[in-house]
């Protein structure tokens, strides 16, 4: 008997192929560690990005740059459960996962369904509320420099922001939408590298030693928004063609390159804060944006001018991901099976709540970001994972492959965590 040599045949850690017919020819499409990695990049680095200085500034540098990278800690192991849920999902099914709320459904059932789906729908309206709050007050600034004028009404900006993008997605054909996204990811990413340049050089290193460490907790529910990108590991998870070395990658390295940008971005924004600026915090306010007073010119025109454009194109490309996340899931719900993709009806039903919260309260912006992280990411990326993770070593031990280790007391830490997070958003 001839035999067979093996050994320089390549392992195959995947657990399907992605195949596909062009021209009468069968292709295979493997997935992109590096395409991977950036999408889970490009999908955290949101709008969250923009709430983190006024969280951050009452603790300082040093103590929100450590709880920042604690934060991220939490969500790469969450990311990592919600990847060996999709993974076991597709050995058990032997298909692609279909998504977050699918795998809830299929491991919790219908009560873990309708949790995780409010869960889900109350972070994009909440998001979503935020997105046009903010990007009106920076809309109605711009026009206001611009024009001269002296007060524009700020149910105006939020109105004026969200028909100006609705009409956009209502109007645009999908590849000109998906392009459009693409030249303002172009914009955001142009103005961060140059207004971290500039702002380097506005640095004043006494506003670096600040600190006070009590001053952190009310930070931890917007770092959450800011660092969350659980919905899509089972997009990477099914383009990777259950590759769990690849998968495990992109969530790692994908996830620490927002981490660095926003602890570079959190520690120009919070050192060009001088004292001179608090001082003339007014005595009516209650939330201090430190954005807001930069982008006035406090601390150099241009500089200024590079954050107003960062915020709004970064509030633009988060408005347009959460708008079809939230189109997807009503159009999952059944609720407009028969109509086109952003028909009439369902783009009232996304838009319209937040025009109406952002127009009865202005200054909205921070109140959705700290709901959102404080009920629905806590949810969605830290109890669920885990209780589906458990679920699933219990019932499938023979088949079942771990990617995060320390056993059940991760979990049991993992879901503590979440609580304790939903508890400071409550105090």
């Amino acid at each position: 008997m001839k035999t067979i040599d093996n050994s320089d045949v390549p392992e195959t850690t995947r657990l399907f192929s992605n195949l596909s017919f062009e021209k009468n020819r069968l292709i295979h499409k493997s997935g992109s560690v590096v395409g991977s990695t950036l999408l889970i990049a490009g999908t955290t680095v949101g709008a969250g990005i923009l709430a983190l200085p006024t969280v951050t500034l009452p603790s300082g540098v040093l103590p929100s740059t450590a709880l920042l990278i604690g934060v991220w800690l939490y969500t790469v192991v969450s990311a990592l459960l919600i990847a060996e849920v999709s993974l076991n999902g597709m050995r058990y099914n032997g298909r692609a996962s279909n998504g977050l709320l699918a795998m809830v459904e299929s491991s919790l059932g219908t009560i873990g369904t309708r949790i995780a789906g409010g869960a889900y729908l109350f972070l994009h309206y909440a998001l979503l509320i935020a997105y046009v709050s903010q990007g009106g007050e920076i809309l109605i600034s711009a026009v206001e420099k611009i024009w001269d004028l002296h007060y524009v009404p700020a149910w105006i900006g939020s109105t004026g922001f969200a028909l100006i993008f609705g009409s956009i997605l209502y109007l645009g054909k999908d590849r000109f939408v998906e392009r459009l996204n693409s030249f303002f990811v172009a914009i955001v990413i142009a103005s961060f590298i140059g207004l971290l340049l500039l702002g380097a050089t506005q640095i004043h290193p006494t506003s670096l030693l600040s600190q006070d460490w009590s001053a952190l907790p009310p930070a931890l529910s917007v770092m959450l928004v800011a660092l969350f990108f659980h919905n899509i590991i089972p997009v990477v998870a099914t383009q990777l063609e259950g590759d769990a070395a690849k998968v495990r990658q992109s969530i790692v390295v994908g996830s620490a390159i927002p981490l660095v940008m926003f602890v570079l971005w959190n520690a120009v924004i919070l050192g060009s804060v001088t004292p001179a600026m608090l001082q003339n915090i007014s005595g009516d306010s209650s939330i201090f944006d430190p954005l807001q007073i930069l982008r006035a010119g406090d601390a150099g025109q241009w500089l200024g001018i590079l954050i107003t454009v960062f915020s709004e194109f970064a509030i633009a490309t988060s408005f347009i991901g959460f708008f079809y996340g939230l189109r997807d899931l009503f159009q999952d719900m059944n609720l407009f099976a028969d109509t086109p993709n952003v028909s009439l009806p369902l783009i009232s039903l996304i838009l319209f709540p937040p025009m109406g919260f952002s127009a009865i309260n202005p200054n909205i912006f921070f109140t959705a970001l700290d709901y959102a992280g404080t009920f629905s990411v806590s949810i969605l990326g830290g109890i669920i994972p885990a209780v589906i993770a458990w679920k699933q070593r219990d019932k499938y031990k023979e088949l079942n492959q771990s990617l995060v280790p320390g056993g059940k007391l991760v979990l049991v830490v993992m879901i503590g965590i979440a609580m304790i997070a939903i508890i400071l958003g409550n105090w």
